[in-house]
């Protein structure tokens, strides 16, 4: 993708439904909100994904977004809670043994509960937004910066671009996407989820959200790490005895690396907290977890190839934006 280098670029976190703060960045950035759409003279908006679910407002925060993609006032990757929703809605292919790509499971249904229940009333525009997601590009490449939900892998992202020359995909690689193993089922759990490593010892472990699991998120551009303790990206801390394992050497080779020399790359989807500010300084996530009452994080990106830990912008979420 061919963006003009002279334009700011401002990327934007994820939103999760938090439209009434996501209005507040916009307006410290200096957008005005015009015609029905928020505008900058002279900058252009990035969002990162995750514009659905959790939060109390979706269906605003998509019309909002929408808006300004459609106006040319900015851009919009793909984000895993977009693609579950996508798969929710979508038919498995004949054979697969499965009714829907996402199956309705109850853990499921929970995750995309209040987005379903906030177009309760509005199914065709739920329609339409289902539609636009498969607008939305899984990457965005500028060259001197790079823009994915949670994980750069270029071994993957070299034949999806084969395939889809603007990064979106079709009902077809969507419903591919069910088969566990396949191209399609890798690639989208890997730029839109991350990458995993299995838990030592037979462990789980349970999230803040209730959920148990036997995977755990992964760095993927720690250069020398020693233990599962030293890769482990997420909010929920691993079991002490997990943490203190060394890896095998095996386990370190395995490991996805984003070099120091590759470009500036913007990722969501990794719930942060704290002061934002870049993870080395060619890295920066920017979900500063807004619908758990944290922060909603932009960068203000101009033509630096280097990360500015004073160029990030936030708005702190206020209560009556939390969940309901």
């Amino acid at each position: 993708m061919h963006l003009d280098p002279a334009r700011g670029y401002d990327l934007i976190g994820d939103i999760h439904g938090c439209a009434l703060t996501l209005e507040r960045l916009l307006d410290s950035l200096g957008y005005r909100c015009q015609g029905g759409v928020w505008r900058h003279p002279r900058r252009m908006a990035i969002f990162l994904g995750d514009l659905v679910d959790r939060g109390p407002r979706i269906r605003e925060a998509l019309h909002l977004v929408h808006a300004m993609v459609q106006a040319g006032e900015a851009l919009c990757i793909m984000g895993n809670h977009e693609y579950n929703a996508l798969g929710w809605s979508t038919l498995a292919a004949p054979g697969s043994g499965q009714h829907y790509v996402r199956e309705h499971t109850p853990r499921h249904a929970r995750l995309i509960k209040e987005t379903l229940e906030q177009f309760a009333a509005y199914p065709a525009e739920w329609s339409e937004f289902l539609a636009w997601f498969y607008e939305l590009p899984l990457f965005i490449d500028a060259g001197y910066f790079r823009v994915v939900h949670a994980c750069w892998d270029s071994d993957l992202i070299e034949p999806l671009r084969a395939q889809f020359p603007d990064g979106c995909i079709d009902e077809h690689f969507l419903q591919a996407s069910a088969v566990p193993g396949s191209f399609a089922n890798t690639a989208l759990d890997r730029l839109l989820r991350g990458t995993d490593m299995r838990l030592p010892h037979g462990l789980t472990l349970t999230s803040g959200e209730g959920f148990t699991r036997a995977h755990f998120r992964t760095k993927f551009w720690e250069e020398d790490p020693q233990t599962y303790g030293d890769i482990v990206f997420q909010p929920d801390a691993l079991p002490e005895l997990a943490a203190q394992t060394p890896l095998s050497e095996l386990q370190k080779d395995q490991l996805l690396r984003y070099g120091a020399d590759q470009p500036l790359l913007f990722v969501g989807h990794y719930w942060r907290s704290g002061k934002p500010a870049p993870i080395r300084p060619n890295l920066a996530c920017l979900d500063y977890s807004a619908v758990m009452y944290g922060k909603l994080v932009a960068y203000r990106l101009d033509q630096e190839t280097r990360l500015d830990p004073h160029k990030f912008v936030w708005v702190d979420v206020q209560r009556p934006e939390a969940p309901r």
